[in-house]
This record gives structure tokens, sequence and C-alpha cells, in this order.
């Protein structure tokens, strides 16, 4: 596709040099015709190219859209046959690890559904409490694994926003601070309109802060303990433009990190 971009860039050049350079003489009328229809070819082959890159990447996306939604099937096996297994540090361990499958296939199929999706927000009034017992509930297992205390209490607080695309954010929140808190504490709680999910793991150096909404970037933790796919953060961040909400990151390296969720309405977009 590059090759016919640059092609319709030459003769497009080529055509406006030979116009300016024809203009006194006043009869460039044949040559100028010429550089007409080769622009137009060209521009015609430019839109089928563009046309066939559109369709290869719609295929693409169904196809992993599909092979997302059927490899949950096995997933859902497996942790039906874990729970029949008897309770030994195996078993843990089996357990958090389908968790992480799990996060990583809803992630990655959250990520198609908004590179590819046109369907409008489901914008209604949002219990903030119903959705954070859930991405608990999901995740409870975790805190007892890994010996991480919860502080939380009821916010009674609604927000206007899509109760799905929000449960999503709080679940890359929560994973986040899951992941690092170990044998920690993570705390759940609201300033103002804002959500707060803040933990006592190592914190983020000062000069990753600026990176960690970027896609695939996991800074020195991540790298350190193999922990991060760095997407979460980017993934929140794109939803909450959709949502009209604002996220943002607070940390100190040694003692805290903190995820701030803005939910009152700001600019809204459909379309990034």
């Amino acid at each position: 596709m590059l090759y016919w971009v640059f092609q319709w860039l030459r003769y497009s050049e080529k055509y406006r040099n030979v116009q300016h350079e024809y203009a006194l003489e006043g009869d460039y009328t044949a040559l100028e015709q010429l550089y007409l229809a080769k622009v137009a070819q060209l521009e015609e082959v430019l839109r089928d190219q563009e046309q066939a890159d559109y369709e290869s990447k719609q295929e693409q996306l169904d196809y992993f859209t599909l092979w997302l939604h059927q490899i949950k099937t096995p997933i859902a096996v497996m942790s039906l046959l874990q729970q029949q297994l008897p309770h030994s540090e195996s078993k843990k361990q089996i357990e958090q690890e389908l968790i992480r499958v799990e996060d990583y296939t809803h992630m990655a199929l959250s990520y198609l559904k908004l590179e590819g999706s046109t369907q409008e927000l489901e914008l209604v009034e949002v219990e903030l409490d119903a959705v954070i017992r859930k991405v608990i509930k999901k995740y409870a297992s975790l805190f007892i694994y890994n010996h991480i205390q919860l502080e939380y209490e009821p916010l009674k607080l609604k927000v206007v926003s899509d109760g799905k695309w929000l449960e999503v954010i709080v679940e890359q929140l929560l994973s986040n601070s899951l992941k690092y808190a170990v044998k920690g504490k993570i705390s759940i709680y609201a300033e103002g309109a804002s959500l707060v999910i803040a933990d006592n793991g190592p914190g983020i150096r000062s000069e990753d802060l600026p990176k960690v909404f970027e896609k695939g970037y996991t800074g020195l933790s991540g790298r350190l303990h193999e922990k991060s796919t760095g997407l979460g953060l980017f993934l929140s961040r794109k939803i909450c433009k959709r949502l009209g909400h604002r996220l943002e990151i607070e940390s100190e390296v040694g003692k805290y990190t903190k995820a701030i969720l803005h939910l009152d309405q700001t600019e809204m977009r459909l379309f990034d």
C-alpha cells in the first residue's frame, strides 16, 4: 500500500510542477490530461487497497473474537475440574493461574470489542457498590491465598456510566493492585465523585508514571516480576475516554500506588 501512496504523491507533484512550468505558455492541456488520468488511476488503486486492508483487518478481528469466545468453554471446564480437587497448595496455584488466564482472555476480548465496535454505550445510573462487590467476589481467592488485607466500606455512590465497561475498568485496576500488594493491603474508597483503589505495594518510579498508560509498557516492576502485560491501564484509559471518565495514577516508590477513577462526566468519545 505504501508503494501506491508514494506513486500517487509522485504523480500529483509532477502534475503540479508541469502545470506551473507550462502556465506561461498556455499550452499544457495534453500533458495535463495525461497526468490527470494517471493520478485518477492511482487514486482508484489506492481506494481499492484501503478497502482490501479494511476487510483484512475486519476478518482478523472476527477470527480472534470467535477464538476468544470459544476458549472460554475449556477454561470454564478446567475451573470446574479444579474445584473437585482435594485441598492442597497445588490446587491453590492452579486456581490462581486460571484466574489469570480468564483475566487475559477477558482483557483481549474487551480490547477487540473496543477496536471493532460501533455500538452505542448503554449509559444508565449505576450503583458503584454493586460493581465493586462483584469484582471483589471474583478475586476473593487471590485476597486469601496472597494474604492481602482489604479495606472497603459501602460507598453508597451512584454514577452515570455503562455498567459492563465500568466493571472492566474496576477489574483491571483491582487486578493490578493484587499483582503487587502480596501480603499487603488494598483500600477501596471514594473521594467525592471519584473511586480510589490504593495499595501499599512497591510503587511506581516517577520516570515510569508518564508512560503507564502506553500500550505494552510494563515498567520496572512488571519486568522484574513478569506479572504485567502492559495492556491493563492502556485498556482502562481507552474505555474511560469512551465513557467520559478520567483515570490517573499516583504513586511513590516503596510506599503506595493509587488509581483514581474520576466518574464525573467529561467529554465522551465513541471513536478514538
